[in-house]
């Protein structure tokens, strides 16, 4: 049961899709107060409460304190309050279980015990919102009713599932044929190579520089006869430059976000200065979605769009101010409160949310504050992208995800979890944001895979990329002056071979159960305590979960680690792989285990009952071939079957039967009897 509790006049999300008419008395579960600006909650020591989908600390959220505003923020630190993303989806699971989702595109605050360990207290700074509470028998059913609630969750293009190279760095087209060099010559499965900032005019958004890429069209076309897709990045700064078309059409058209005099604001990013497209102006989201054919028209598939927040590095004024401070220090000798000053006035030039309140959007007709609508901008720009795509080809499914969100967005693309680091503890929090983020509707998103930023280890990639192979987005990046990353740079070169052909292996498993739960309104990524209802152990599980139906991951995020220990809630077949085809089978009671996992081996545990197809593999995704599948199944499970999905890729009538087949297994069958 959902109901819906109306305040104020709130700017509308479109994050719901369903009708739900709004209830009256008091809001049920919560303690509010006068205003409907805070509510709290009672927590005891068996409540654990999921969600917030990308969020630091684990999958059960007790004990932190969590910001739901988009901020650009390159620290992924345990002490992070906010991240790229802000999503408003909570579920209370104990003594009481039950859902919240606030409707509201401002910032909230979600104290989860944090202040006090027994109390949840969320704020908010106005009361103008709609608030949902969901009733359900038991948490996993909440989180459906939520899902179906804000609408399906976005399907890419099959070859999205392939892998991914990417680098800020990769600065020409012959950078980009290297790359395909170097994966062909290593025979490393390769489906597609991400363009950084580096491939545009001085950073101009829609533009190609034409001295490093004299002829981007032919390179695509080049790069797709071998199967590879280029995805280039999309940022929301528009370059002030007279004579740039995006620049001059967005200025006559009225389509940037204005400042308080009415001005068109101006901030700076990566092109220096720039105005931002005011997405959340139907108009001008039209327009800026209709700037993509420039590159739809090159034969480019798929893009990111990036600093989309938005991120500002610093406005005119506060820089002027900074500056201005400053200069009253020179030729001094600074006190140490002096010197802190300084630091901190310029560390405050970038990400100042001050900034926020000096930007405006026309929506229908009245001007609104950014601070107050703040996190529909990057899901609202993602948006005006895929309604143009639609147009474009409304029979075709393209690859589209973004920095910043909020819930609706899922419904246009997915998310990457943005500026991450080559630190061991970043595996462990990509494992744990995946059941949250698919909470909230994103089923397509990973990690950078061997950290975004500082230097990767080999041992740390490797092991990245065991835990990488099960997520959607499976995409390997790094930031310009890191070490080069690719796998092949590497000495164990056959070790991130075989792991990369174990992915697609595995994508007849994988695609089928990212598009039912999809369809489904169900999650990929699934915590234990949340399938395993009464299991006080599987609870407590965070750092191993399902994926689908059929299998349990337990990846090895530690430096060093020989193998982990594991907790099984039902007797499972352990399957270590070493590659697609060599793997050894053992089975396991319910309970605790030490799993030896070797630095080059994946292990996956399949649940009884349950069939693990694999296909032969293949260097692409267009490749992989669901003919000749081998089926994996768990000992002492009679008349097993399987439901596989299998298009073509590409089309958008994802339910079609005629995409989909019952896989089966009889009793006398003997495990990995190919069909």
């Amino acid at each position: 049961m959902i109901r819906k509790y109306t305040f104020g006049t709130g700017i509308r999300t479109d994050a719901v899709t369903v009708p739900i008419p709004s209830s009256e008395g008091p809001v049920p579960y919560l303690e509010g107060n006068a205003d409907h600006t805070q509510y709290r909650y009672p927590l005891s020591d068996a409540d654990a409460v999921y969600g917030l989908g990308e969020a630091v600390r684990g999958i059960n959220k007790r004990g932190w304190r969590y910001r739901s505003f988009c901020r650009d923020e390159a620290n992924h630190l345990e002490t992070t309050e906010a991240m790229y993303g802000a999503h408003n989806f909570l579920v209370v699971k104990g003594e009481q279980t039950f859902g919240l989702f606030f409707d509201y595109p401002g910032s909230i605050v979600y104290d989860v015990g944090c202040e006090k360990y027994d109390r949840m207290t969320i704020t908010l700074p106005e009361p103008d919102y709609d608030l949902y509470v969901i009733d359900g028998a038991s948490a996993r059913e909440i989180i459906r009713q939520f899902r179906h609630m804000i609408g399906r969750s976005y399907i890419p293009p099959r070859w999205a599932f392939g892998y991914g190279q990417s680098r800020w760095g990769y600065k020409t087209a012959e950078d980009i044929r290297e790359v395909i060099r170097m994966f062909d010559q290593n025979e490393m499965p390769l489906d597609s190579i991400y363009l950084d900032i580096d491939y545009m005019e001085r950073y101009k958004d829609f533009t190609v520089d034409g001295a490093a890429f004299p002829d981007m069209e032919g390179l695509v076309k080049e790069c797709g006869e071998q199967g590879i897709h280029l995805v280039p990045i999309i940022d929301a700064g528009i370059r002030i430059e007279k004579g740039y078309p995006v620049y001059e059409e967005g200025v006559a058209g009225g389509f940037f976000c204005k400042d308080a005099e009415g001005k068109d604001f101006i901030g700076a990013v990566w092109p220096g200065k720039v105005h931002f497209p005011d997405v959340l102006n139907r108009e001008a989201a039209e327009w800026f979605g209709s700037r993509y054919a420039a590159l739809l028209s090159l034969g480019i598939d798929g893009f990111w769009n990036d600093m989309n927040e938005p991120s500002i590095f610093y406005t005119e004024k506060r820089l002027e101010k900074t500056l201005r401070g400053i200069s009253r220090y020179a030729g001094r000798e600074l006190s140490l409160q002096e010197f802190w000053d300084i630091l901190g006035s310029v560390s405050r030039l970038g990400g100042n949310e001050e900034d926020y309140e000096n930007m405006y959007h026309n929506i229908d007709g009245e001007m609104v504050r950014h601070d107050k609508v703040h996190n529909l901008y990057g899901s609202y720009l993602t948006r005006a992208a895929a309604e143009f795509f639609r147009k474009w080809d409304p029979d075709r499914r393209f690859l589209l995800f973004s920095r910043a969100s909020c819930i609706g967005m899922h419904r246009y693309g997915g998310v990457w979890m943005g500026d991450n680091k080559s630190w061991w503890s970043h595996i462990l929090l990509n494992l744990q944001m995946l059941p949250s983020l698919n909470m909230c509707g994103f089923l397509f998103t990973g990690a950078d895979i061997g950290g975004y930023g500082e230097d990767a280890t080999e041992d740390l990639v490797l092991r990245w990329m065991e835990l990488g192979i099960f997520t959607p987005l499976m995409r390997n990046h790094s930031a310009l002056d890191t070490r080069r990353q690719e796998p092949y740079q590497f000495g164990r070169k056959d070790a991130f071979r075989r792991i990369t052909e174990l992915r697609y292996a595995l994508l007849p498993y994988l695609y089928s159960e990212y598009v039912k739960a999809a369809v489904n309104d169900d999650m990929l990524f699934v915590p234990l305590g949340l399938e395993y209802e009464g299991d006080p152990r599987a609870a407590q599980a965070e750092d191993q979960m399902l994926v689908g139906e059929s299998i349990m991951i337990a990846p090895v995020y530690r430096q060093n680690a020989q193998g982990r220990y594991v907790y099984l809630p039902e007797r499972m077949k352990l399957v270590l792989f070493r590659g697609a085809s060599e793997y050894k089978e053992t089975m396991l009671e319910k309970g605790d285990h030490y799993i030896p996992i070797a630095p080059d081996e994946v292990a996956v545990f399949i649940r009884q009952g349950h069939i693990l197809p694999l296909a032969p593999g293949g260097r692409r995704v267009s490749e992989v071939d669901c003919r000749a599948l081998t089926l994996l199944v768990c000992e002492g499970s009679e008349d097993a079957r399987y439901t596989l999905y299998w298009d073509d890729g590409y089309e958008t009538d994802v339910e079609n039967p005629d995409h989909s087949t019952v896989l089966s297994v009889r009793a006398e069958q003997q495990p990995g009897q190919e069909r």
